[in-house]
Formats: C-alpha cells, structure tokens, sequence
C-alpha cells in the first residue's frame, strides 16, 4: 500500500508547483506567512482535488477579451501548459502556505512580469497585464472558482460567514498586485460578474484555449484517467452563463456523472498526498497535517 500511496503521491506532486522547486515551505519555524493556519484561505487552498478543479474553471478568465489577448500575445502556453500551470499553482500555494519572505518574493516576481505584459487587440484597444480592473477580472474569475469547488467538493457546509472571510483574505494579493475594486464577499463577487458581464465574450481565440486545456497531455498513463475526469468536472464547473458563451453544457445525467466520480477519487488522493505544500507549512508552524 506504501508503494501505491507513494506513486499517487508523486504523480500529484509533478502537477503542483512543487515540482518547480524554490520555496521552502517547512522554514523558517513559527512563520505564518501572510496569512496564517486559521485563515480561510489555508483552509480553502489546502485541498489538491478541489483547487484542481477550481484551476481549470477558471478558463473563464479567457472570456475576457483584454485578457486573452494578454494570454495570447505573451504565453507560450501551447507548448508548455503544464509549466504554465505549475508557475501559477507555486504562485498560489506560495502566497498562501510560504513563509513571508517567499510570498513577497513570489508577489514582486509577478509585479514585474505584468509591467511587460502590454499591447493592442485585434480591433486596436490597448491592454496591459497591470491594468487595475484586469487584475481584478483574473483574481475574482479564479478564487470564486476555487471557492466553488471547495464547496463541492470537500466542505459544502462552509458557512457563509466564512466564505466571504476568504474573499476579504484574499482579496490581499489582488491589491498588492495592483487590482482595485476588489470585491471582498459572495454578494459583491455576484454583482461584480453581473456587471462585467457584458464585456465578455467567446471567440475563436477563447475556443483555442479551451482546446489546448482538452488536449493536455497527461504526466503519465496512470495520471491519464484521472486528468480526463478533472478536466470534465471543471468544465462542469463553469457558471451557467460562462457555459452557455463557451456552448459547453452538460446534461444532467451527465453532471451526475462527473460529481460521482471526483467525489469516489479524491478521498483517495487525500489519503495519498502528504507532503503538499499545506502539509510543509503546518509543520513550519507547528501544526498537525489535517
């Protein structure tokens, strides 16, 4: 069984970005980072499972059309999605689970990639990756996401109370990034995507990221199936209206399906990954691994 946990293990760890190397999540001893083992972001980042999910529906970020182009003119994502996937999963676990050296680090880093993200559209508007009102669209397309498939996927008894105190949490990185307006609970994340909504489109460029996400290889023939099944169910996952710009919606027996079976996979991915970025920082803090 050793031998199965420790292959499962490895396999999860090669998506993460842990497998980049460069943060040391287990020191300095007693460092909470920014925000610490009681905040709600420890608790809703924690989960591999849900917050691959919520990683992959967050392709509604290519909705919007100053953010594609920004995706599209500066990411070499069509060859190196898993990279790309790994540079934002080290950027997420480090700012939240690394010490505060590390997440300032990782904060400043991506400061200053933005500066050199700029450009134009096809139909001539200029965009830049450090433009206050994109860096709010990226941040709240990805936590609410991610907090959407906390709810599924692990604790859908989450109290309210809680999940607007991860909002407020986080809402911390987007402003060091350089965001504005960033809303800070459930209601205000709703009215914020009430009110972009007329911005976003699915076009041809959209449809491509889409395809390049499909087309992911998997990391090995074990990782296969189950990299199939995470895809679904984060498509699955997507907002009714991001589904219907995208023309991807499931039936119901088909939803039924995907919940199934992420819900019979990730107890045992639990029960396999324990050394993850969450696991480190506990045991910097001095904290059991949950």
């Amino acid at each position: 069984m050793e031998f199965i946990r420790s292959r499962i293990e490895t396999q999860v760890m090669s998506l993460t970005g842990l497998a980049i190397g460069g943060i040391d999540y287990e020191n300095p001893p007693g460092d909470p980072g920014l925000f610490g083992p009681g905040s709600a972001c420890w608790r809703v980042h924690g989960d591999f499972t849900s917050m691959l999910v919520g990683g992959i529906s967050a392709l509604l970020q290519a909705l919007h059309p100053l953010a594609l182009a920004g995706v599209w003119d500066h990411s070499n994502f069509r060859d190196d999605l898993l990279g790309r996937l790994r540079r934002t999963g080290q950027f997420i676990s480090g700012t939240t689970f690394g010490n505060r050296e590390d997440a300032e680090r990782l904060l400043e880093r991506v400061r200053q990639i933005h500066l050199k993200v700029t450009g134009q559209t096809a139909d001539g508007r200029p965009y830049a990756a450090y433009d206050p009102d994109l860096l709010t669209w990226v941040h709240v397309a990805e936590v609410s996401s991610f907090l959407k498939a906390h709810l599924r996927y692990l604790d859908p008894a989450l109290p309210g109370s809680e999940q607007d105190r991860y909002y407020a949490e986080v809402a911390l990185i987007a402003e060091r990034l350089g965001a504005r307006d960033v809303p800070r609970s459930r209601q205000q994340v709703l009215d914020y995507f009430a009110a972009v909504r007329p911005q976003l489109r699915c076009d041809e460029r959209s449809r491509e990221i889409l395809r390049v996400l499909r087309g992911a290889p998997a990391p090995s023939a074990l990782a296969r199936p189950f990299g199939a099944l995470m895809m679904q169910a984060g498509i699955e996952l997507l907002p009714d209206w991001a589904s219907a710009l995208f023309e991807l919606q499931p039936g119901p027996c088909q939803r039924q399906l995907i919940r199934f079976g992420v819900r019979q996979t990730a107890p045992l991915l639990r029960w396999a990954v324990r050394n993850g970025s969450a696991h480190r920082a506990r045991r910097r803090v001095g904290q059991p691994a949950r």
